[in-house]
Parts: structure tokens; sequence; C-alpha cells
């Protein structure tokens, strides 16, 4: 099939579809006429990318999923090993989040959000720095 058939199947681009292969994640074969030709195995290997990527993996890391996948000797645990480590890695984003969150909440809280020049939010931006329009 031909790349815009891969990318029906596949919910990829083409651009991402190229510069898949680019870097040497996929491998499609070539028609005589120099068109990249997708075999089900290749497109296969576009929708794992596709879910793994959509799930925040690394290109390196779907690089290692992907051979894990290929791999019928592959060991579980190092699927598991690398999941996890995105696991913890969203854990770890959510928790900066909700931090950033209750600092800002707190923020708006305190803003009056009335007519008077005050602003608790753009001291708090300002930090340390002596206001823009001090002498």
């Amino acid at each position: 099939m031909n790349i815009k058939e891969a990318a029906d199947r596949s919910g990829l681009p083409a651009k991402t579809i190229r510069y898949y292969e680019e870097i040497g994640l996929i491998h499609p074969s070539r028609a005589a006429n120099g068109y990249r030709d997708f075999s089900e195995r290749e497109t296969a290997k576009l929708v794992f990318l596709a879910r793994a990527r959509s799930l925040g993996f690394s290109i390196p890391d779907c690089r290692a999923l992907l051979s894990l996948y290929e791999d019928r000797d592959r060991a579980s645990a190092d699927v598991k090993r690398l999941a996890g480590e995105r696991l913890a890695e969203i854990a770890r984003k959510i928790a900066e989040l909700q931090s950033l969150r209750a600092v800002l909440e707190d923020l708006v809280e305190r803003c009056q959000g009335d007519a008077r020049p005050d602003c608790p939010i753009l001291t708090d931006l300002a930090g340390a720095f002596t206001p823009l329009d001090a002498p």
C-alpha cells in the first residue's frame, strides 16, 4: 500500500511516517517506481508507534518497545520496566502541575479583581525585581 493508505490506516500524517522511516523506525520496501510500498507488517508497526506516542513514549522508548515487540523471546519484565518508567514520569508531571495549580489558585484568590491597580498576581510574577514603574 502507498503512504496515503498507510497514513489512513495508522492515523499518522505522511510527514510523520517519512520521519519514522528517516530515523529507522520503519523500513517500507520500494516499488519499481521508487514509491514507498507498505506491507501489513509495516503498517502494524505504524499503528503500534502511533499508540505508543499517544501514551507519551519518547522516540528512543518507541525504538526499544518496537524492538521488544518484534522479539518473540523478549522478557515481559523489560516491557514493564519501560512502561513503569513512563508511568513514573507522568506521576512527576502531574505532581508538578498540581503544585502549579495550587500556587495559581492562591494568587487568583488573593487578587481583588477590581479597578484598583494593586495585584498580587503581578507582584508575585515580578518576584524580587523592581517594579517597572519605579525610577
